[in-house]
């Protein structure tokens, strides 16, 4: 049986008397895509900054490739990377060295053989003396993503990643996320662009006031609520939370 790399159980994270995730459990094997959507506030970003250690959870179990992120945070972290919505980048440090000092931090031994086909699979190569104030919201997206990908992590959590990319773009980030995925990566994508959602996971999980409203395939999800048959994600997202309502029928509702 297929263990996998990522796995929560009960988590619950509280601030004050305030409960943004409610004993949320879920796994992603290697290989598969998780699409983690909700409205906003539902507890996305809360969940996202537990699972790769940034703030601590108020109970609950999160393991990456079989380590506690809590009681065996540096191997759990080395197996991971997290790309936040907003690119967060040292502004004296070029792409490359952007790169190198990421591969340092890794210890990536063959860092120099890895960053020139990823400055290219990214469309970085001409840009890797540049700093990131030189560079679009685009092309900063890219090296967070290019950061992220180098130590070819086991779990790949990515919030937003296409943000600031063109179309040409994007649909060349969407080609670089799945052959990740089916290099073996599990990954967990958070976007309110459910076109992007639908078309790249194997899974969904709607949350909403911090937890599960349903997980599956969109085809689980649809055959465990028949009413829902024929709809895209974006209906059923509004369906199952409560958001299908005749002033919420404009085009991207969702997402916005």
């Amino acid at each position: 049986m297929q263990t996998s790399t990522i796995e929560v159980r009960d988590l619950v994270k509280q601030y004050g008397d305030f409960v943004a995730v409610r004993g949320l459990s879920f796994s992603v094997a290697p290989g598969e895509v998780l699409g983690l959507v909700g409205p906003n506030g539902a507890g996305k970003t809360s969940t996202l900054h537990s699972l790769c250690g940034i703030i601590r959870p108020t109970s609950g179990e999160i393991r990456v490739d079989g380590h506690d992120i809590v009681g065996d945070p540096v191997p759990a972290k080395r197996a991971l990377a997290f790309v936040p919505d907003e690119p967060q980048l040292f502004d004296y440090l070029t792409v490359d060295d952007h790169l190198r000092f990421v591969a340092r931090l890794y210890g990536v031994a063959d860092a120099a053989e890895r960053i020139d086909p990823l400055l290219q699979e990214l469309e970085l190569s001409d840009k890797r003396t540049a700093l990131p104030a030189e560079l679009s919201r685009g092309m900063r997206q890219k090296l967070a993503i290019a950061c992220a990908f180098l130590h070819q992590p086991k779990a790949l959590l990515l919030d937003e990643p296409l943000t600031g990319l063109d179309p040409l773009g994007i649909r060349r980030m969407k080609a670089a996320i799945l052959r990740r995925a089916h290099a073996g990566t599990a990954v967990i994508l958070s976007s309110h662009l459910l076109h992007l959602v639908e078309e790249l996971c194997t899974r969904i999980l709607i949350i909403q006031n911090g937890q599960c409203m349903v997980l599956g395939s969109i085809a689980e999800i649809v055959a465990s609520r028949p009413q829902l048959a024929g709809r895209g994600l974006e209906e059923l997202f509004l369906a199952i939370t409560g958001q299908d309502t005749p002033d919420a029928s404009g085009a991207g509702i969702a997402g916005r």
